[in-house]
């Protein structure tokens, strides 16, 4: 089975151009299941409802999103009624929608997770405990397991990656939208990558137009981030694994540049 995951999507041009050229990449890829982080699909805040149909109907099997899953009112009913979008694990259990959810892909089961870092961002949950109870939770009731971690810190997410190789078959970072080289089998057999990256415009900084954060870091000024213009680079990880066993074959990074 291969499995293509998309870093976070940012902005509403660049679902566009997903809906265009996401059946070709697929069919390029022979990719059996897409997920994607699309809590940045609504120009930069949240994801709301025409964005999560646009990435359905594109052919994103499954969105995963982070810390702002709440920036669109109208998320709350999807994730509640939607079995192919999930928050962090760690928000409390009373908000709308889950952490983990299992997919059929092809008769595969596979449970899909999403945590969110705790370290220079929201004082969450217990990002390691959240990920124990939900593979209790859901024990025997998936073949192929895979973990969205949305976190800052490059040492938390390898933290969690490490404590859970060879429980979880697939694991990737989310949130800082720079595409990390450090894509591996861990040694107990997880494939691995820090961070996926960005799908979004390539002559930005992190998706914003650079003169908005030029102003904002240097002058400690406000100022109003808004999704750059020109080429989109979509950056993620493919990963083959047999089905059967649960052993990752490869992962590779994934990068092209749509214009």
């Amino acid at each position: 089975m291969k499995i293509l995951f998309l870093g976070d999507v940012v902005g509403i041009s660049t679902v566009g151009l997903i809906r265009e050229e996401l059946s070709d990449i697929r069919k390029e890829l022979g990719c059996d299941f897409v997920l994607a982080n699309g809590e940045n699909a609504s120009n930069i805040f949240g994801i709301g409802a025409s964005e999560y149909e646009s990435l359905v109907y594109s052919g994103v099997d499954f969105i995963t999103t982070g810390n702002h899953v709440w920036g669109k009112y109208d998320t709350q009913r999807i994730l509640e009624e939607k079995n192919d979008i999930i928050r962090p694990l760690n928000y409390p259990a009373t908000l709308p929608g889950k952490g983990a959810s299992v997919v059929s892909v092809n008769g595969v089961r596979v449970l899909v997770m999403n945590v969110s870092g705790v370290a220079f961002m929201e004082p969450l949950d217990n990002p390691f405990d959240a990920v124990d109870k939900a593979l209790y939770a859901h024990k025997g009731k998936y073949d192929i397991s895979i973990l969205d971690i949305h976190a800052e810190a490059t040492a938390e997410k390898m933290a969690i990656a490490n404590c859970f190789d060879g429980r979880i078959n697939i694991i990737v970072g989310t949130h800082t939208h720079v595409q990390t080289a450090d894509e591996r089998v861990l040694p107990k057999g997880s494939a691995y990558i820090t961070d996926l990256g960005m799908c979004g415009p390539l002559n930005s900084i992190i998706g914003v137009k650079t003169e908005a954060v030029i102003r904002k870091q240097r002058y400690h000024m406000p100022s109003k981030f808004e999704v750059a213009d020109g080429p989109v680079r979509l950056c993620g990880a493919l990963i083959d694994i047999n089905e059967e066993n649960g052993r990752i074959l490869s992962i590779s990074r994934y990068a092209k540049t749509l214009y």
